[in-house]
């Protein structure tokens, strides 16, 4: 069966919703109103709660450079880099691997997968093809 463009586009902004949400949820809101829950994780991971405003802001930047589709490859390589930082985090305080080190992987794959198929441009340059059955 063979993917039509609109198909492809629309898995893409699924994916990119679903992304979106998580970061929203999960990680940005509870960051930029000062909940209890970002300031515990960050104190846990070694982190001066201090920072969870900063780190809310960089996240929520990052965030909608990706969202803009004139804006979204600048962004996903800035949330590569923020996704990486988190995942150094999760290493240097001996976290389990598959349940936190490797979360910002599964995020970035999420990311970067929801942008190849809503933008042709990306696809062009990263072609996903199958090798001939020989």
């Amino acid at each position: 069966m063979k993917t039509t463009g609109s198909q492809m586009l629309w898995s893409g902004r699924v994916l990119t919703a679903l992304f979106a949400l998580f970061l929203a949820g999960a990680s940005i809101t509870p960051k930029l109103a000062g909940m209890d829950v970002a300031g515990d994780t960050l104190r846990d991971l070694g982190w001066p709660v201090r920072h969870a405003l900063m780190i809310g802001v960089i996240e929520l930047v990052c965030l909608v450079l990706y969202l803009v589709p004139a804006t979204a490859l600048f962004g996903a390589v800035l949330m590569t880099g923020l996704l990486g930082g988190a995942m150094a985090t999760q290493i240097r305080v001996d976290n389990p691997l598959f349940s936190h080190i490797l979360f910002s992987l599964y995020l970035g794959l999420f990311m970067w997968g929801g942008l190849w198929l809503r933008d042709a441009r990306l696809r062009a340059l990263f072609p996903f093809r199958r090798s001939a059955a020989n």
